[in-house]
């Protein structure tokens, strides 16, 4: 297959929906050899902060001189981000081939009578493949929707678990309690492995220590009062780190904004320690470096400034929560013009406080995904339910333009919510003059 061809395989696969279980994944691995278990793996779960925590540890390790494969979703811009190898996208002529052996296995598969993969599953077939061939030392692998049952957990073993901060979201599928959804998020922990917990309310982090328990490994628990803000503007945030047991780290720098990337920093230094502490090379210079270049595309990003646009993937409650926080941080009491897109399944009625409270003029955009609210029915929701800020619904991206282009040079215009809006409005905005 060439890469076009690829991607419409891949994408022809959406069809077959979204299948929680393991049975198909590990037929699939096992036809190709199970190259999930040829290197050394960081698992990451949770509702928020995946994407960032993973991020944070590729770039240290990839800065303390490993070869580090990096497997995320959604993409933002361009699929080969979701397969990376030390900041390098899979290059496309592999991606077409590596596909085409996949596909090759899903036929037998088809053949012995088991089910179509779905496209999750193959894309990440793809990579456990790809990172396989290119002979990595770690591979940062980042949970899909769940944990127990999610195609990444195909893996047999994992060197650290990594649990971010859990909240309502994929109720369908992982349950209606914060405590039904930490136990479908522990279900990545591996027998006799180490699993590090970003700093949660008990009843959550009780849930995650049992299952730990019950696969006979050690919890590592993060303490908010180690690590402090010194200070903070919209380009960086510096920090110090109190606990000095094994690192000693003051006034490092993280170019993530908004205090719950403070304690998504945190989690990544409570597993930096547990590999230093199994003998890597990790060491206080080469976390700076890789925590001082990592950049995070769509998470409360400034792209321009005068005036300030920010492009924020903020798409469950905590999500919104967070988002809201920072802005109110960074910018004061200083009203918004927001332009805000949603899937229908992730509860945008629960959202519009939050929204409506820092915002002058909101402007709905319909994603383009099948699950998405389309911007008239979100532009009512957020009407019905209040009456300060009204909101008015756009027919396309492009109209984000003009709206922009006539905003004085003080004003604060954000894009949120679902990955797929922020994607497109990325690419929209890219290397456009917006003075």
């Amino acid at each position: 297959m060439n890469y076009d061809e690829a991607l419409k395989y891949i994408s022809d696969t959406y069809k077959f929906g979204s299948k929680l279980g393991l049975e198909n994944i590990k037929k699939l691995t096992e036809l190709l050899g199970n190259p999930q278990d040829k290197y050394k793996i960081i698992h990451i779960a949770g509702t928020n902060g995946k994407g960032s925590t993973s991020n944070m540890i590729h770039d240290v390790l990839m800065a303390s001189d490993y070869k580090v494969g990096l497997f995320i979703s959604p993409y933002l811009q361009e699929f080969t981000e979701r397969i990376q190898i030390n900041k390098e996208h899979i290059d496309k002529a592999s991606l077409g081939r590596i596909t085409a052996l996949v596909k090759e296995k899903v036929d037998i598969m088809l053949k012995e009578g088991y089910n179509h993969p779905t496209e999750f599953e193959i894309v990440t077939a793809i990579g456990f493949k790809y990172f396989e061939e290119q002979n990595i030392d770690f591979l940062v692998l980042e949970v899909g929707l769940g944990g127990r049952f999610d195609a990444t957990n195909a893996v047999s073993k994992s060197l650290i678990s990594v649990i971010t901060s859990i909240s309502y979201d994929h109720t369908e599928y992982l349950g209606d309690t914060l405590e039904k959804i930490a136990f479908e998020k522990a279900g990545i922990i591996k027998e006799n492995s180490d699993v590090v917990v970003y700093p949660q309310e008990k009843n959550i982090v009780d849930v995650i220590c049992e299952q730990a328990k019950l696969k006979n490994s050690k919890v590592h628990l993060t303490n908010k009062d180690n690590i402090s803000l010194v200070r903070a503007d919209i380009d960086e945030q510096i920090l110090n780190y109190s606990d000095k047991s094994v690192f000693n780290l003051d006034d490092f720098k993280i170019n993530l904004l908004g205090e719950h990337q403070i304690y998504n920093c945190l989690t990544v230094l409570k597993v930096l320690e547990i590999l230093k502490e199994k003998g890597f090379n990790i060491t206080e210079s080469s976390i700076k470096k890789g925590l001082s270049s990592c950049k995070f595309a769509g998470r409360f990003e400034i792209i321009h400034k005068n005036p300030v646009i920010i492009l924020d993937g903020g798409h469950n409650i905590n999500g919104i929560e967070y988002f809201s926080k920072a802005v109110r941080k960074y910018f004061g009491d200083k009203k918004i013009i927001l332009f805000y897109g949603m899937l229908k399944d992730k509860h945008p009625e629960m959202l519009i406080d939050y929204l409506t409270d820092i915002s002058k003029e909101i402007y709905t955009l319909t994603p383009n995904n099948p699950r998405a609210i389309a911007s008239d029915d979100l532009a009512k929701l957020i009407n019905d339910k209040n009456s300060s800020t009204k909101a008015k619904a756009l027919n396309n991206y492009e109209e984000i333009l003009p709206i922009i282009k006539n905003a004085d040079k003080d004003e604060i215009i954000a894009c949120v919510g679902s990955l797929y809006l922020i994607g497109d409005v990325r690419t929209l905005l890219a290397n456009r003059d917006l003075s």
